[in-house]
């Protein structure tokens, strides 16, 4: 393997970045940030590529490789193609998409809104490797409590993410509870805790105020979000990187509904007898006070 393509080399410089940023000029600051939320496009574009996608001039990222110690772009850029992301894996053999595309208008724009979904959900998948993956599983399973939280469009993820995950962790809680603020239930948050986070931008103040919070109290940290670097401040123990390009104006949950779902069949598996027992008496409870419907009548509806 050519040394300049070490995976490892890439990681390490990924980091570097992340621990440089609060000192760069901001200019600076913002093509590292882009460095570090696309490392694959990154090592793949040109300089000027780079400047059209992100709106930063060419010359900042050429100034963040000369800032780094490196003596022209290309050497810095060089790392990166290790990282290499393409966006068109899920294309491989599957015709029925150019099918659908042919369809007219609403064929078109159908194809084009599932490759995007198979798209952002396969590197979603990529990034959360089976050591990153186990190592969060290890925090969960020793922190004495668990909280996940996240605003908006992304609470339906952490509700659905509290749901489930709860058989395989009891002590799982989901805030903010109500209609309250997240730190609201974050009050006795403490180093032997964890905090899950779901946050795409524009990012949630109240997300960000809990992840502050949870990490001057030394409490773990897990962020699953579009960006490692969502603001200055925020300490993390793990960070799952999530896809969520969309072809409308909302960022698209696919990818870390994906994600999520990956990471409940790990807490299920090492949550092994207790797990399983409770998900079958909690569906024993649901079936014997008829909360599922079941039968050839439809259920009665009140006038």
């Amino acid at each position: 393997m050519d040394p300049h393509l070490d995976p490892r080399k890439t990681a390490r410089l990924i980091q570097h970045l992340k621990d440089r940023m609060d000192d760069l000029p901001p200019k600076l600051k913002a093509a590292a940030k882009y460095v570090i939320d696309n490392p694959g496009d990154f090592g793949l574009d040109t300089v000027r590529t780079s400047a059209q996608k992100t709106g930063i001039s060419a010359n900042s990222f050429v100034r963040l490789a000369q800032h780094l110690g490196y003596d022209t772009f290309e050497t810095f850029r060089a790392p990166f193609r290790a990282a290499l992301t393409t966006v068109r894996d899920a294309d491989l053999g599957q015709d029925w998409l150019d099918r659908m595309a042919d369809g007219g208008p609403a064929g078109a724009l159908q194809a084009a809104a599932a490759r995007n979904q198979l798209n952002i959900t396969s590197r979603s998948l990529r990034l959360m490797t089976a050591e990153r993956t186990q190592a969060i599983v290890g925090t969960l399973l020793s922190a004495r409590r668990s909280y996940v939280t996240a605003t908006r469009s992304s609470y339906a993820l952490a509700y659905y993410f509290h749901y489930v995950g709860r058989m395989a962790l009891p002590g799982l809680e989901l805030v903010p509870r109500h209609m309250g603020a997240a730190l609201d239930d974050l009050l006795e948050i403490g180093a032997r805790d964890c905090l899950i986070a779901v946050t795409f931008a524009p990012y949630s103040a109240g997300t960000i105020q809990a992840l502050r919070l949870a990490g001057e109290r030394g409490a773990s940290v897990i962020l699953i979000s579009d960006s490692e670097v969502i603001a200055p401040g925020i300490r993390t123990d793990h960070v799952l990187a999530v896809a969520a390009n969309s072809l409308h104006p909302f960022g698209a949950i696919g990818g870390a509904m994906a994600v999520l779902e990956c990471l409940l069949t790990h807490l299920i598996e090492a949550g092994g007898d207790q797990a399983r027992n409770r998900i079958e008496a909690y569906d024993a409870l649901r079936q014997d006070s008829g909360a599922y419907w079941s039968g050839p009548k439809l259920p009665r509806i009140g006038r």
